[in-house]
């Protein structure tokens, strides 16, 4: 049996197991939710798919990205372009261009358009950077993220500049954005188990033995880069059909950070720990939240001041760090076996089979 062959054998269970988790979370939120906590678990959906296409490029080839918020500003963006009545966008959008201006697509058509404009600047800019490694590659995923941010905030006739972009349809609800993170985690499955995808994580574990055996490293990078901007692209579509107006400030340092963090905790190498790593931080701000509001204990009210969410993520993710260096799943895999982890790496004693099984 070949190495992806094995892989697939040991992990089919694997997606399978991830999107029951996510139907459980909307059906008991259907259920027994209110309507604030229901808009909690939308945006979650929707993190799961920003955190599951990240993991697709950074998981798989072992590069940090700074960048990819950027894609899902580009893809909120084109679905505002799209959705928006044409008359709303002749008067607050003048810079768009005809077809744009006059054009008002159904939203799944939006969505997808969006995720290939995203996919389409990515693979622009994806041939010049998918040939830095290490810190000069992620650096420059930073400095995509800022010329984005950048041009989006100053691009006053087609953007909006720094003024938010209204009259976006409310078209994201928890069952939309259900199936939008189930779809990300299959692609993001599909991917891992793919000829490209062992490719890449044999380049990330040996880079020079994968070169020497022939993998072009460059290449398989600019596959997952592109792909992972799709599906980014697509969340950011969803988000701005679930906040109904979008802002480059939306989707720049902030946003960064607290996916970064949960693909982190959660664990970088692993489609389990992107997932369960949205889930639990998640969580945590939604705990957070109710306690900035207060609870009441009896007679006593319990409250923290605001704003100390940011302080608590960062302690938590410190605290993983330090007990769990590879995240909560320590980079498996959710199997059904014996045991709740499944190995799924590709590393040392792996390397030279999963090098042949490439080739």
């Amino acid at each position: 049996m070949t190495q992806r062959s094995s892989l697939l054998a040991r992990t089919i269970s694997t997606p399978i197991i991830l999107i029951l988790i996510l139907i459980a979370i909307a059906v008991v939120t259907k259920l027994v939710g209110s309507r604030p906590f229901d808009r909690t678990i939308v945006e979650m959906f929707i993190r799961i798919m920003l955190v599951a296409g990240l993991y697709i490029f950074v998981g798989n080839s072992g590069v940090i990205s700074f960048g990819h918020t950027g894609f899902m500003c580009l893809g909120a963006y084109a679905a505002a372009w799209f959705t928006i009545p044409p008359m709303m966008k002749k008067i607050s959008l003048p810079g768009l261009p005809a077809f744009l201006a006059d054009a008002q697509l159904p939203f799944l058509l939006s969505a997808a358009l969006a995720g290939l404009l995203a996919a389409l600047f990515a693979l622009i800019v994806g041939r010049i950077m998918m040939r830095l490694s290490g810190i000069a590659a992620s650096i420059a995923t930073f400095a995509m993220l800022a010329v984005i941010n950048v041009v989006y905030s100053n691009w006053d006739s087609v953007t909006g500049g720094t003024g938010s972009i209204v009259g976006i349809p409310f078209l994201t609800g928890t069952w939309t954005a259900l199936g939008g993170a189930a779809l990300v985690v299959v692609i993001a499955y599909l991917y891992q188990i793919s000829r490209s995808g062992l490719a890449l994580r044999a380049a990330r574990d040996e880079a020079t033995a994968a070169a020497a055996s022939g993998i072009d490293i460059v290449r398989e990078r600019l596959i997952a880069f592109v792909l992972s901007a799709f599906v980014i692209g697509i969340a950011g579509a969803l988000y701005a059909h679930f906040l109904g107006v979008v802002n480059p400030d939306a989707f720049y340092l902030g946003i960064t950070f607290i996916t970064l963090s949960m693909l982190v905790v959660g664990g970088m190498n692993s489609l389990s720990g992107a997932v369960l790593g949205v889930i639990v931080i998640s969580a945590v701000i939604q705990l957070l939240r109710w306690l900035e509001k207060g609870i009441d204990l009896g007679g006593a009210t319990l409250s923290i001041p605001n704003g100390l969410q940011e302080i608590t993520i960062g302690l938590v993710m410190i605290v993983i760090l330090m007990f769990r260096p590879s995240g909560l799943t320590r980079n498996r895999e959710l199997v059904w076996r014996h045991w709740p982890f499944g190995k799924t790496q590709t590393n040392g004693v792996t390397i030279s089979k999963t090098i042949e099984d490439v080739r």
